[in-house]
């Protein structure tokens, strides 16, 4: 009886051989599709990558030669901008100190100033100054303070030509400063009427001593300004307003020290008015007068 009983688990040969059959197919569309999946989304990816770390490292490159171009170009640290300053290592209180400097109307000449004015560290100032460019016309002070023609110097009062009337031109040639100076002078002179006297040269933003003394050796103010002397003891804001080195501010602080101390014997009372600086007091007593 037990050899007529079927086992659920026996098979015939032709259905055993079909189910492995289509086991293969499936195993093998199985792998195909992996194997071309793969292939079209991998191989993509990778080289899209690829190509975008090349891009990537092409970039970095160019900003790091630039960098290496930009830091090593020579400049005028008188004219230093503040990613400049950045990439030499400058910090923002040494740049703070340049700028100030500079809105003073002054110059850095040498690297001793840079140094002076901006306080950096003699290892940064060794490594920095080499990159250093000044005009020409600075480099060459020395030269010319030493060598200024002795007919220059010696020129009489007649021999002088006007300063009030020079032009640009004639203050190039004859004094070889930079164009931008002599305008700078003839605007100055435009702004007052005319000069009164010579030692207005020292408003002239920018302009150095020495050649402010070469340029006095070769002109004179001859026809002066005409103008009237106002008594800063009787004086209207008005009329105080009208002086070329006071700012309405100035001048009510001038009228409220009369009103409140009486009339000013001497010019240099002025030094007591709260942030009033008896620097320009020879130019501004050209056009006033106590009594």
């Amino acid at each position: 009886m037990s050899k007529n009983i079927i086992s659920h688990f026996e098979m015939n040969s032709r259905f055993r051989n079909g189910i492995f059959f289509l086991a293969t197919i499936l195993v093998s569309v199985t792998g195909i599709y992996y194997l071309y999946a793969n292939t079209v989304s991998s191989e993509p990816v990778f080289f899209e990558l690829k190509s975008f770390q090349e891009q990537v490292d092409s970039l970095k490159l160019k900003q790091e030669q630039e960098y290496k171009a930009y830091a090593v170009k020579p400049f005028n640290p008188n004219f230093i901008s503040e990613y400049k300053a950045y990439v030499l290592g400058i910090s923002t209180e040494e740049l703070d100190r340049i700028y100030k400097y500079r809105k003073e109307g002054k110059w850095i000449n040498t690297i001793s100033d840079f140094q002076k004015v901006s306080k950096v560290s003699d290892s940064l100032l060794n490594a920095i100054s080499p990159l250093f460019k000044f005009p020409e016309w600075i480099q060459n002070k020395s030269k010319h303070t030493k060598f200024i023609d002795k007919k220059n110097s010696q020129k009489t009062y007649a021999a002088k030509k006007d300063l009030n009337v020079v032009t640009e031109d004639e203050l190039r040639q004859i004094v070889n400063i930079p164009e931008f100076i002599a305008k700078r002078i003839i605007s100055y002179r435009n702004q007052l009427g005319g000069f009164v006297d010579d030692i207005q040269l020292q408003d002239v933003n920018g302009l150095y001593d020495y050649k402010r003394i070469e340029i006095l050796s070769n002109f004179t103010v001859k026809t002066p300004q005409k103008i009237s002397k106002i008594n800063i003891n009787k004086a209207s804001v008005e009329d105080l307003v009208e002086i070329p080195y006071f700012e309405f501010e100035t001048v009510l602080e001038i009228k409220a020290f009369v009103d409140t101390n009486g009339p000013i014997s001497d010019f240099k009372e002025l030094g007591k008015i709260d942030g009033f600086s008896l620097e320009k007091i020879d130019r501004i007593k050209l056009y006033l007068t106590l009594k």
